[in-house]
């Protein structure tokens, strides 16, 4: 599964169904901007807070695995 994937499934229901609005609403961007990192990745200046926002159980390594920490 995609970390992405992950995080809307922490952040949400067990779907994931709720998670990118929850994502969007705390970063201040729509919902739609956060369904894009399913395609094209999660930005990497987004990667730490997500991390702190699941409680390290997605990692910024796992979201942005090429980018280098």
């Amino acid at each position: 599964m995609a970390a992405i994937k992950k995080v809307f499934i922490l952040l949400g229901d067990k779907n994931g169904r709720g998670g990118p609005a929850k994502l969007a609403r705390h970063f201040g961007i729509t919902s739609w901007a956060v369904s894009k990192w399913v395609d094209n990745g999660v930005p990497p200046e987004r990667a730490a807070e997500i991390e702190r926002l699941t409680r390290g159980k997605v990692t910024k390594q796992e979201l942005c695995p090429d980018f280098e920490w």
